[in-house]
């Protein structure tokens, strides 16, 4: 267990912080919806039935969607764009060649089943981080349209209002307000990293280069 935790402590860390982070977003936000409701007249609602509230999925997607959508993104422009004097930046823009990427020849014993096996299931493997990642981000985006859409409906009828329709709601400014506030500062956290990191250091991080390395040296990583 001991050699477990170790072997797996940056992933664990961050699994126990999101969910400590989960739960105290689901007790807040219990907490803010009541009081809107007794502010509006109307009764509390418990624990459970807020976490099969809209109000709650759609809090929970929106901050899910754009995180992901950052990480694809910086995925693909390290591949093309290159940053002078950053480790988060490719030293040579471009996809490698097959000897860089360890492919064909110069695959290794314990390369990966699907680097070794060529045609459509290598370039589906040298694409699937990719793959997963925006589809994981479709998916929450989707789910952030149809919650946010159930949530903005539930307020219109409370206001005696007419619903409107899922195409209507994709057109709404309560949609791209939710969905561009969040993008906003993945954009802004991640830009900040990469130049950032060009003249600061932060010695045995691998998204740093080593304390010593000259600003201009670019790809170069602490370890």
């Amino acid at each position: 267990m001991r050699t477990f935790v170790r072997n797996n402590a940056l992933s664990l860390f961050f699994l126990v912080i999101f969910l400590a982070a989960l739960i105290g977003q689901t007790f807040a936000g219990w907490a803010q919806f009541n009081d809107s409701q007794t502010a509006s007249g109307m009764a509390e609602i418990s624990l459970g039935r807020y976490l099969r509230s809209a109000d709650f999925a759609v809090d929970v997607t929106e901050n899910w969607q754009s995180e992901y959508l950052q990480f694809l993104l910086y995925i693909l422009a390290t591949v093309f764009f290159v940053q002078k004097g950053s480790p988060e930046s490719p030293a040579h823009g471009g996809m490698g060649t097959d000897k860089e990427q360890k492919l064909g020849r110069y695959t290794q014993d314990d390369s990966p089943a699907w680097a070794k096996a060529g045609g459509v299931r290598t370039s589906i493997f040298s694409w699937s981080l990719t793959i997963v990642m925006g589809t994981i981000f479709l998916v929450s985006w989707l789910a952030q349209s149809i919650a946010g859409w159930a949530a903005f409906n539930e307020t219109r009828l409370q206001d005696r209002l007419d619903a409107i329709s899922w195409g209507a709601y994709l057109h709404n400014p309560d949609f791209w307000a939710r969905t561009l506030q969040n993008w906003q500062s993945e954009f802004l956290a991640v830009g900040s990293m990469a130049v950032l990191a060009i003249y600061l250091r932060q010695r045995g991080s691998a998204e740093s280069k080593a304390v010593g390395e000259s600003h201009s040296s670019t790809g170069a990583e602490g370890g």
